[in-house]
């Protein structure tokens, strides 16, 4: 009996997993669609509209694109770093999606089963572990490429993401004293049952978007890859679906952040009114996946909608920022964030 529950629960998780990668690449997918949508939208032109109706079918003839083009490998690289290097940004692009609460539950059988994969209480500290993996991937990527241009690109990107971690990881500590929980389902449960925490925390919201636009080499951050200085930055050896897993692990980072910052400051699947509703926990539960993915979608939108409006940064611009302007920043927040915690607390 305690082997079939075992089993039952694994392969409930093996589905989830299944579904959750699925929905991750399929967002990633037509990311790139909406991206050039919106990029026509704001530069009063058409974008796609050749392949499919209104060009719906663009991403799919891209990604074929990618994978019947020819493999090359250059005569002086490294070849197993160089194969490994995309294989690991596209691995821990796709991991981070592990311990984020997709919503509540759904039941199915009689058997409840929560929409999460892994509900660990180091949830916040498990995402940040693995996006600062996710550098690795940059780095020995470039560096086996045996490019100046590449090996360039890398240590910008990482010079880059150490830089904005440290704001970015000061900002969530003055959430979580807040919040006093490192577990991403403890901290939706709180503002289901009070307010979004964008109220209480909004400097250091600003500070993680901000942030976020760094850690995934996004305009106008994308010092890494930029084609006016090194050609393509850290990818410009690649072709074929090596370049296509760097490709798609910038866009499963950018839906992965989104998910994130909507889990952790705009109340996550949960939504107002969501407990005065009269419906079944099913319907319930799927209305806040909805919700869910509607802040996801609209912070999705905001990516674009920044990449084709702000000029890129110069590299000095880009560390001041970092360094004399969100960690100080951060910094402030923190202690008087600490202040009223304490206040709050005698």
């Amino acid at each position: 009996m305690l082997l079939q529950i075992e089993t039952f629960l694994l392969v409930e998780k093996l589905i989830l997993i299944a579904v959750i990668l699925g929905i991750s690449l399929f967002i990633a997918m037509y990311s790139t669609y909406a991206e050039r949508k919106v990029a026509g939208f704001i530069q009063d032109r058409r974008g796609p509209n050749r392949a499919g109706p209104f060009g719906i079918l663009q991403p799919l003839a891209d990604g074929g694109k990618l994978f019947f083009k020819e493999e090359i490998i250059p005569a002086n690289s490294n070849r197993f770093l160089f194969v490994l290097g995309p294989s690991i940004a596209m691995l821990t692009a796709c991991m981070t999606s592990a311990v984020i609460p997709w919503g509540d539950s759904l039941t199915i059988a009689g058997h409840t089963i929560p929409l999460q994969v892994a509900d660990v209480n180091i949830g916040v500290l498990f995402i940040f572990g693995v996006v600062s993996l996710g550098v690795y991937g940059i780095m020995i990527g470039a560096w086996a490429s045996n490019n100046k241009f590449s090996l360039l690109g890398a240590i910008r990107a990482a010079s880059q993401i150490i830089s904005y971690e440290l704001a970015m990881g000061l900002s969530l500590i003055a959430l979580l004293m807040l919040s006093g929980s490192l577990s991403l389902r403890d901290i939706v449960e709180q503002q289901r049952q009070g307010v979004w925490y964008v109220v209480y925390q909004p400097l250091g919201f600003l500070i993680f978007l901000v942030c976020a636009f760094a850690e995934c080499n996004r305009t106008p951050f994308d010092l890494a890859e930029c084609e006016s200085e090194l050609v393509g930055g850290f990818h410009t050896e690649y072709s074929s679906m090596k370049l296509g897993f760097y490709l798609f692990s910038e866009y499963i980072n950018m839906f992965i952040s989104s998910a994130v910052m909507a889990t952790l400051y705009f109340g996550g699947y949960s939504f107002p009114g969501m407990d005065s509703l009269h419906v079944s926990p099913n319907l319930l539960g799927i209305l806040g996946i909805v919700a869910l993915f509607i802040k996801i979608v609209l912070f999705l939108f905001f990516f674009m909608w920044v990449r084709w409006t702000i000029p890129r940064f110069r590299y000095d611009q880009l560390m001041n920022l970092g360094w004399k302007v969100l960690i100080p920043l951060a910094l402030v927040n923190l202690l008087i964030t600490g202040g009223i915690v304490l206040y709050l607390q005698q």
